[in-house]
């Protein structure tokens, strides 16, 4: 290759890399584990590996058919992987359900149209429809699907009255780009082959570039207190409570002693500091005060529940790492102890 190809290489596949590397954070070092993070991962990985046999047949026409055709099969689960992903992330509170069935499905159809068609990898299916064509039609379906399941947040961005959160951002950020990545592979043929490795990589650091770019705006621009000061809009501020209560009436999160704020903010995909301004603006309490006033309340249940439970063993159920936060905090928020609660109850 010569310095414009070895450049051109070096570009087009330093996304890829990365992409592959991130996916395999969210897979097993991204704590908490959640089955958005599993999902995020899974995105980027497909992503990864598509795009990657794009870079290696572009400079090795001569590529062998099976690596090419692991390049198809991960494209056909891009776009269940978006879908599921935002799903997951905007619908918290709901079940994801039937996920495997749909990766198993196109994961099942994509292995057999392999090994009925051996010797290409882009066989006529159809008279006038080829196995690319379906691929490109089935991933543009789950982004029709998915830009009508975030119908709502796309809305905004043409209404001057609404303003865009850290999470709205996000969520477009990450639909937008998957379907430019779209776009630029089915225009190849007008274009470059290679275009649509390239978008992928300018894309993925784009994003991670204007993400850091909206969390650091505030002292970018000087003016971080009356960025911070601004309340929470009520629709949206309804919407994450929402979220924060199912994630403690649901997963109990609470019952972790170690819980800190960003444990949870990870959990619902915001920022520590958005979550941080939801409880203390919005709730007006503090994430301590919230976190011990779900422990009470499970404690309190667990006593009238079962009259022989020892009280020590309440507190720790219920999150507390000490019998004296336990007592203290319950004692705070009853304005009695366990013990005379537990009497009451007799």
């Amino acid at each position: 290759m010569n310095i414009s190809d070895e450049l051109l290489f070096f570009f087009s596949a330093l996304g890829v890399f990365n992409a592959l590397l991130i996916s395999f954070y969210f897979f097993f070092a991204k704590k908490p584990k959640s089955i958005s993070n599993f999902f995020l991962g899974f995105l980027l990985l497909m992503l990864a590996i598509r795009v990657g046999k794009s870079v290696f047949y572009y400079f090795n026409s001569d590529l062998a058919q099976i690596f090419i055709k692991v390049g198809l099969a991960a494209c056909i689960l891009i776009g269940p992987a978006l879908y599921f992903y935002i799903k997951s992330c905007v619908r918290p509170d709901s079940k994801i359900r039937f996920w495997k069935l749909h990766f198993v499905l196109w994961l099942g159809v994509s292995i057999l149209i392999g090994f009925l068609f051996p010797e290409t990898h882009d066989p006529w299916i159809v008279r006038g429809l080829s196995w690319m064509t379906i691929i490109y039609t089935i991933w543009l379906g789950y982004i029709i699907a998915t830009g009508w399941m975030i119908r709502h947040t796309i809305g905004k961005v043409f209404k001057r009255t609404a303003k865009l959160s850290d999470f709205d951002f996000w969520v477009l950020s990450v639909f937008l780009g998957n379907t430019i990545i779209w776009v630029a592979y089915k225009t190849c043929s007008y274009t470059s082959y290679i275009v649509g490795a390239l978008s992928f990589s300018f894309i993925f650091y784009l994003l991670f570039l204007l993400i850091h770019f909206r969390r650091t705006k505030g002292a970018i621009f000087g003016n971080p207190s009356k960025y911070s000061n601004r309340k929470i809009e009520a629709t949206e501020a309804e919407n994450l409570s929402t979220q924060l209560n199912y994630l403690m009436e649901n997963e109990k999160m609470y019952t972790n002693a170690d819980l800190k704020l960003s444990d949870v903010a990870s959990r619902m995909n915001i920022l520590p500091h958005t979550l941080s301004q939801l409880i203390n603006d919005n709730l007006g309490k503090s994430f301590t005060s919230l976190i011990n006033e779900y422990r009470v309340r499970e404690a309190k249940n667990l006593i009238r529940s079962n009259d022989q439970i020892k009280l020590e063993a309440v507190g720790y159920d219920c999150g507390f790492n000490s019998k004296s936060t336990f007592y203290s905090a319950f004692k705070r928020i009853t304005n009695t102890t366990p013990a005379k609660y537990k009497e009451s109850i007799s």
